[in-house]
């Protein structure tokens, strides 16, 4: 099933791109969009194309905090039919209930885990596609819009300790500083935002009960309409919580409000099973951790659910052919490593 979001998930691409005197024509084509699509928020499109663009568009015209900048003039009117009922929300923590709740409305490829440890919250984001891609682009633009709309629903009351990326801070770091004013965390083991508990409760005093409940009713009779694919959500809370050492078949079928056996009929119904899916999602992830030199191997193992090293390498020899060390040693020497398929690579000279 093709996954498809809302073009509003562009909201400002255009903008960006006239700032920069960066002509998107090419860019746009290559993955089959246009200035039209884009400019129809209700429109739907593929993800994977929303994300390859941002990723594209990024190297094109030299900038790497090209999702950032769109990021940082997104209002709440920009969340579509749910901004009403957000910002109608008693409190902050009401409000990420609703974005987790109506995804499907806004963008379902973002996965959204609330984590709550004593007095911190983490608001832990996943842009997951399709297809294994760089996302660096697509993540930065979801945590900037997260942040965004903490900002609108809390004003000055909104402090979060840290913004937290898994990727290498950019050459220049003036438009992240400007965006968040908090600690920025590269290198990260997750995405997201840590804030005080306390955050999540503080009332909003714009907050209409009455208004909530007429835009919840309308949301409602949306939703049923909104075609979701149990293999995707699958996909989306196993790349939430496997870093997290959470991603079990009951954790997963928890998360998705069945159990066990529901879960395995469902996929089975998408002509899957749970162990091919938390594999599939492993070899996107340890490509990633890869790519972060400042994760160890031990580290990267642990984050992928394998409590020896000696697993993890056997795991990644019988995917990639060759060991992680090898892997890693190959791309920092510059030899480009083109994976064929499943326990298959073919080393290309650069």
């Amino acid at each position: 099933m093709t996954k498809l979001v809302r073009a509003a998930v562009l909201t400002n691409y255009l903008e960006v791109t006239q700032y920069l005197g960066f002509n998107p024509r090419d860019v746009l084509a290559a993955v089959g969009l246009s200035r039209a699509q884009l400019q129809a928020p209700e429109h739907r499109i593929h993800i994977d194309a929303a994300v390859r663009l941002l990723e594209d568009s990024a190297v094109a015209s030299g900038c790497q905090t090209f999702g950032l900048s769109m990021a940082e003039s997104r209002q709440l009117s920009d969340f579509g039919v749910v901004s009403l009922l957000l910002s109608h929300q008693r409190t902050l923590r009401d409000a990420l209930q609703v974005v987790v709740h109506y995804r499907h409305l806004m963008n379902d490829s973002l996965a959204i885990f609330i984590e709550e440890a004593g007095k911190m919250v983490i608001i832990r984001e996943e842009v997951v596609t399709e297809t294994p891609m760089p996302s660096r682009q697509a993540t930065e633009l979801a945590i900037g819009v997260m942040f965004r709309l903490c900002s609108a629903l809390l004003g000055s009351h909104w402090h979060p300790y840290s913004v937290n990326f898994m990727h290498q801070a950019p050459d220049n770091l003036h438009l992240h500083r400007r965006l968040f004013g908090c600690t920025l965390e590269f290198g990260s083991e997750f995405n997201g935002i840590v804030c005080s508990d306390a955050s999540l409760d503080i009332t909003n005093p714009n907050a209409d009960p009455a208004m909530a409940r007429y835009a919840q009713s309308y949301l409602d009779s949306l939703q049923g309409h909104q075609g979701t694919s149990m293999l995707f959500e699958v996909r989306k809370a196993i790349y939430l919580l496997l870093p997290m050492g959470r991603a079990t078949i009951e954790q997963i079928a928890q998360s998705q409000g069945m159990n066990v056996r529901t879960l395995q009929r469902r996929l089975k119904d998408d002509g899957c099973a749970f162990n091919d899916v938390i594999n599939d999602v492993r070899r996107d992830l340890v490509l990633r951790y890869l790519d972060n030199p400042n994760y160890p191997l031990s580290r990267i193992a642990d984050m992928l659910g394998y409590s020896m090293a000696s697993s993890f390498t056997r795991w990644f020899i019988s995917q990639f052919g060759m060991p992680p060390a090898t892997w890693r040693a190959q791309k920092v020497g510059g030899v480009k490593v083109q994976v064929e398929g499943a326990g298959q690579v073919v080393p290309k000279e650069s």
